[in-house]
């Protein structure tokens, strides 16, 4: 029984035999204030390349009632099981199929998503599709490979606003509320879209350099037009436009562009062909910091750049799921740090502060996978849009441009596109491309990188003659044993790295006297160039972060590092430094106590700002999980402690005060300091610059009723102020993180024993369900967990069942007891191989932290 599962195999045999022309979709949500169901009418023409042939077209729908094939009625009963409907006696050449269904609405995130606005009570409607969720609005022959035209019309209620891919129709063409959008060029069924509802919007346009012009419009639900702030949107589009088409010498392939921000999404933003969905978190209520906007802007640059790579020419099965979003990921980044009028230059500093840190975590879990996944089904590509498939992928695209030559990379890409325009490639298109352009053979480098899995390990071999002069240099690479489960063997590989030499001027800075770029490749790569030279005060490997390696300071560099890492004039190396100080952390090789001591010693003199946001991260989750239990609440106090003093003597109204802030509240637990929240909270202290706005307040009150400082009546009457959909998830969370046994038993039953919570509602809920000070809590609810995850998973749609099935394990329980709770229930439970992948991974967290909880404690000894 196939289930809504499709393997490759299926999907090959399909495409040999099948060519699709075009479907009209029709579609009746002029019910959808009451949700429900609603009528859904497919209209598909397709090809056959066989007579007599049989195969089966999808759908996931709680009833069909006509099933038509060559103007012959089909038993619907007899045809449609398991999420498909059987075709058989298909004729040569031209076959037409129409499907009458009733599709539902959902409250998930998948298929077509209903979300009622608590400000107006309306409803507002999306669609999101990635990967095989078409299927749930319309009959589609679900795999990216055949491509299509597609044309949608849409019944809608009065006053509403229909979005598509094709044009929105003119006011004067709707008749009868009725919307009929033009075929879309040929496309993939998964970046099809449909917005619907009472939207606001804001209107522009891109006016390229050769007489282009390009519609573009921004929609978000009326309670959030205030805080729309369209022109700084309109500019990075703009911005996007400019670089992109210079890079890849193809025009903007689409009729119009459009950006709409929707409610209670699970993803950052999805690249449906002219009309990208977005997260409308990104519409900003409150005051956030400048690395906000800076997260924001690649993320908009990342879905546009999607429009070339991605939606004009797609990957031809999930196999290459990674250069999609790698392509657009390394794209993104460089626009932001390169395109004329930038307004983050230092946005490979966040690539390698943020991005690289998610691939390192990625690439050293039993999942790890190479880059080039083997993506036998459905099922292991919904599990795979992880750190490998999107930063490792990326760092690997920033290497091989280093390996080939900008010029050359860019000029392949250009040949790609003009190749492959609206049709389907695989990863040997684009490398052959690029051969072309850059004169290298890229077979090696190709089956060393993508298709080998593992992290290599980076270290200078220096040595000095006794009056500091360099007489010998190398560097050695490394390839650590695969974690235990993983597949595959360690392999060395050939890197493209930047060696940079930094000493301290006459102000205390560190600054960059020289730098080398070279290959190295095997176990050692012998550096001549340095031999002769005085030893600098820092010897940085991987300088301006071209490849991707772990790295490592050999000992003088180190203690330079510990003494000065915020004395780095540019934003790059030091980013290359904390990251390596974290990456020791996480490996036992340094002690969180140490690793938080660096912190404190640095931080201060950090400019960057969202390097400081990470650092807090980190080392809350460091102290929270890696310490010793025996200092944890040590370690605890004196990062709380910093926190608040940081606070205070932060610029007034500046993001790092803003940063700290929020770090303060994370972690506050003295009485005093409790107290001095609250007070912050109601207003009878203040700290100069500071303001207190709605995101804040629900920061600071969460926090509060964590400790049980305040209660229900606090959490209802901040409700009160904030009566919005925001206001409703924070309080979702607070009521979770109430420190009581009866708060916890009805967080869990409210998202485990039953399925009525909305996507983004259960994420609030378990994101207050689990407080790292209230183990003791939460300690009878391993035993609950492992004994529900599988029915869940079994019978949950796979966004709501993965967010319990991460969120909800006992991450927080760091014991030899939890691992083989947890190796008891892979043996006996038998899961899929999906649900089996997300919950080792969170047993090599635990497993991690135990052995750094070791490592800190031997260092106290």
């Amino acid at each position: 029984m196939p289930g809504t599962n499709l393997t490759r195999e299926e999907a090959q045999q399909r495409a040999k035999l099948l060519t699709v022309d075009s479907y009209e979709v029709e579609l009746d949500l002029s019910g959808a204030q009451e949700g429900g169901t609603y009528p859904s009418v497919t209209t598909v023409r397709f090809q056959s390349a066989e007579a007599g042939a049989e195969t089966f077209i999808d759908l996931v729908a709680p009833a069909v009632h006509e099933v038509v094939l060559n103007g012959k009625s089909l038993d619907v009963a007899e045809v449609f099981r398991d999420a498909r409907i059987a075709l058989t006696h298909l004729a040569a050449g031209a076959n037409e199929l129409r499907v009458v269904a009733d599709c539902a609405y959902t409250n998930t995130g998948e298929g077509l998503h209903r979300f009622v606005d608590p400000v107006d009570q309306q409803a507002y409607l999306y669609t999101q599709f990635e990967v095989p969720d078409a299927r749930r609005v319309f009959a589609s022959f679900e795999q990216p490979d055949l491509k299509a035209t597609f044309q949608f019309t849409v019944t809608a209620p009065e006053g509403w606003t229909v979005i598509s891919n094709s044009p929105t129709p003119d006011a004067a063409d709707v008749k009868d509320n009725v919307w009929r959008f033009a075929p879309t060029p040929r496309i993939s069924t998964y970046i099809t879209a449909l917005i619907a509802g009472p939207y606001h919007s804001v209107h522009s346009s891109y006016e390229g350099a050769n007489g282009q012009s390009v519609p573009l419009g921004i929609y978000c639900r009326p309670s959030l037009a205030e805080f729309l702030d369209a022109d700084a949107i309109f500019d990075v589009t703009r911005q996007g436009f400019d670089w992109f088409q210079e890079k890849f010498a193809y025009d903007y392939p689409f009729a119009k562009y459009d950006q709409l921000f929707v409610p209670e999404f699970n993803a950052g933003a999805m690249e449906n062909a002219g009309a990208v969905t977005i997260r409308d978190q990104y519409v900003f209520r409150s005051k956030v910091t400048d690395a906000a906007y800076e997260g924001r802007a690649e993320t908009i640059l990342h879905e546009l750049a999607h429009m070339w790579f991605g939606d004009l020419v797609t990957m031809e099965w999930w196999n290459d799921l990674w250069l999609n979003e790698s392509f657009a990921t390394y794209t993104s980044v460089a626009c932001q740090a390169s395109a004329e009028g930038t307004k983050w230059p230092q946005a490979w500093t966040t690539f390698a502060n943020s991005m690289k840190t998610w691939a390192y975590r990625q690439d050293q879990l039993p999942s790890t996978h190479p880059i080039m996944a083997d993506i036998r089904d459905l099922d292991d590509v919904l599990v795979n849009f992880d750190g490998i498939t999107y930063a490792k992928g990326a760092s690997v695209l920033k290497q091989l441009v280093a390996y080939v030559g900008t010029d050359a990379f860019f000029k392949g890409v250009q040949a790609y596109f003009k190749a492959h325009a609206f049709g389907n490639t695989r990863l040997s298109d684009l490398l052959g491309a690029l051969e072309e352009t850059s004169g290298r053979d890229l077979t090696a480098w190709s089956k060393a990188w993508l298709e080998t899995a593992g992290i290599n390990v980076l270290r200078p071999r220096i040595e000095t003659a006794a009056d500091g002069t360099i007489t010998a240099f190398s560097v050695s690479q490394e390839a650590p044993a695969l974690p235990a489960g993983a597949k595959g063997e360690p392999t060395l590989r050939p890197h493209r790295i930047a060696i940079g030499l930094y000493d301290l001027d006459a102000a205390g800075k560190l600054v960059r006297t020289d730098r080398i770029e070279l290959d190295i490749d095997g176990e050692l790569t012998e550096v001549p160039e340095l031999v002769g030279r005085a030893r600098p005060a820092v010897v940085l490997l991987n300088d301006d972060d071209l490849s991707y390696a772990k790295v490592r300071l050999d000992e003088v560099s180190l203690e330079n590092v510990t003494a000065h890492l915020g004395d780095f004039t540019e934003s790059l190396p030091r980013a290359l430094c904390w990251a390596s100080a974290w990456d020791m952390t996480r490996d036992g090789e340094l002690a969180t106590r140490d690793y938080l001591a660096l912190v404190l010693s640095g931080i201060g003199k950090e400019s960057d700002i969202g390097v400081v946001q990470s650092l807090h991260r980190q080392v809350k989750l460091a102290v929270d999980l890696y310490a010793d239990p025996a200092w944890r609440e040590q370690g605890l106090a004196t990062w709380t402690e910093a926190a608040l003093k940081h606070l205070r003597g932060a610029e007034p109204g500046s993001d790092h005060q803003l940063a700290w802030a929020r770090a303060f509240a994370a972690t506050a637990r003295t009485e005093g300091q409790l107290t001095f929240l609250a007070a912050l909270l109601d207003g009878a202290a203040e700290v100069e610059g500071l303001v207190v706005d709605t995101e804040l307040r629900w920061a600071f009150l969460e926090r509060l009723v964590a400790t049980g400082v305040l209660g229900d009546a606090a959490i209802d009457a901040e409700l009160e102020r904030d009566r919005t959909a925001a206001g409703e998830r924070h309080a979702a969370t607070a009521r979770a993180a109430r420190p009581t046994a009866e708060a916890k038993a009805q967080a869990w039953a409210s998202v485990v024993e039953s399925a009525d919570l909305p996507n983004a509602v259960q994420e609030a809920v378990i994101g207050g369900f689990v407080q790292t000070d209230q183990r003791e809590l939460l300690a009878p609810y391993t035993e609950k967990f492992f004994a529900v995850v599988k029915d869940i998973w079994d019978n949950r749609s796979h966004e709501i069942a993965q967010q319990i099935a991460v969120g909800l394990y006992p991450s927080l329980q760091v014991s030899r007891e939890t691992l083989e709770a947890t190796d008891a229930w892979l043996a006996s439970a038998e899961p899929n191989a999906a649900l089996r992948r997300l919950i080792s991974e969170s047993r090599s967290g635990v497993e991690r932290a135990l052995k750094a909880q070791s490592a800190d404690a031997a260092s106290a000894s």
